[in-house]
């Protein structure tokens, strides 16, 4: 079976697109994502790997379950902290009962987002105010509040235009840590039971871009120093949920990789259009009728052949003009008992061969009744005059 070519096609495509992406030179991927495995420019790899030492533990712990389920289903410590770095801190009303009784067991929350849900802004008493970018020259820089870790001109993350700010409604029960150039808050430290809250809402200052710059390294561990030196446990689930490297199915590894994810689209693509154009119905084959045989013919030419052989000249030469006859009277309804003058005007008349040449054929076959024997010179001399009749008839 010959293989479809639109389908070699179709894998060709694929194989040579596949390829294509796999060795050409991969841009800079400026998307932000605050994975911790993520080595592009806003993920947060160099922090998480630097967090142990910073946090004078052996490790960090990564987190890829739900809060609810981390905290309902771990053995925790007698106290401890918990890292959100994310771009929306998104929880549930469940996640956030365990997280309150986490806290007020004396333990301790870090939240960098954007966006943070209203139903913990109001039990602490904030709102995070989301504004939208606008295209500027500068940003608003941020600052720490405390003396001691105030950098002189301020920390500039010029990839967020730094007009997010988180509004007080409490403002009794909170103490601001930072604020930006406008004296907006930026990151607060709310106590609740025996714990803190730490509210930051500029996650990309703790990516690996500003981790690494020499203007803007020690901020994030700046940030961090506010959380005491306990075991800590640092959370992906919000930016990569339950399933770690080891847990990915080989369709979930295709859809994290650029170039296998683009080939992926391009197979569904290609199965959709072939389905459509070549997965309609086809003309079947058309089976090939061989015309009917002349088997009589065929017997005809194998008699005539065996009498040939067996050099039985007369015999064929006399079925030979017997055949002939047979067949004129079939043909055009002649009398050939006499074969006489006129039955020679006859025959040329309805044969429509001239009369000279039908006359020396019927002289031919009268000559040869009247022999008594016929050889192989006058059977062949009989058949051609008799084949030459024909083909001009």
């Amino acid at each position: 079976m010959r293989p479809n070519k639109y389908l070699l096609i179709l894998l060709a495509t694929i194989l040579v697109y596949a390829l294509f992406e796999y060795y050409r030179p991969k841009p800079i991927n400026w998307q932000p994502t605050y994975e911790n495995d993520d080595k592009i420019p806003f993920g947060t790899k160099v922090l998480y790997d630097l967090l142990p030492e910073a946090m004078q533990q052996p490790s960090v712990r990564t987190v890829r379950l739900p809060v609810y389920n981390h905290l309902t289903e771990s053995q925790l410590p007698a106290r401890s902290n918990y890292v959100f770095i994310c771009r929306d801190f998104n929880v549930d009303g469940n996640d956030l009962r365990q997280l309150f009784a986490y806290v007020r067991k004396g333990n301790n929350v870090l939240v960098s987002a954007y966006y943070v849900p209203d139903s913990l802004g109001r039990v602490l008493g904030f709102k995070a105010e989301v504004k939208a970018p606008i295209l500027s020259d500068t940003t608003l820089v941020n600052n720490f509040v405390n003396p001691n870790l105030r950098k002189s001109g301020g920390y500039n993350f010029f990839h967020d235009d730094g007009r997010n700010f988180l509004r007080l409604t409490k403002p009794q029960n909170i103490t601001v840590l930072g604020r930006n150039a406008r004296g907006e808050p930026v990151f607060i430290r709310v106590p609740y039971g025996k714990g803190q809250f730490l509210i930051h809402n500029l996650p990309l200052a703790f990516t690996n871009y500003y981790v690494l710059s020499s203007k803007t390294s020690d901020y994030a561990f700046k940030a961090i120093s506010y959380l005491p030196a306990l075991p800590t446990y640092w959370d992906e689930y919000q930016k990569q949920g339950r399933f770690d490297e080891e847990q990915q199915s080989i369709l979930r590894y295709v859809r994290t990789q650029p170039a296998l994810n683009w080939a992926y689209y391009l197979v569904v693509v290609g199965l959709i259009m072939y389905a459509i154009f070549a997965g309609k119905r086809t003309q079947r084959v058309i089976p090939v009728v061989e015309p009917p045989q002349n088997t009589s013919l065929d017997f005809v030419k194998t008699v005539g052949r065996l009498y040939f052989q067996q050099g039985d000249h007369d015999n064929m030469a006399r079925k030979r003009m017997q055949y002939f006859l047979t067949e004129l009277r079939e043909r055009y309804g002649l009398n050939t008992t006499v074969l006489d003058r006129e039955f020679t005007e006859t025959l040329a008349r309805k044969s429509g061969v001239s009369m000279e040449e039908t006359a020396e054929l019927v002289r031919m076959i009268r000559n040869a009744q009247a022999s008594i024997s016929l050889s192989e010179y006058d059977l062949l001399t009989l058949n051609r005059a008799i084949e030459k009749f024909n083909q001009t008839t």
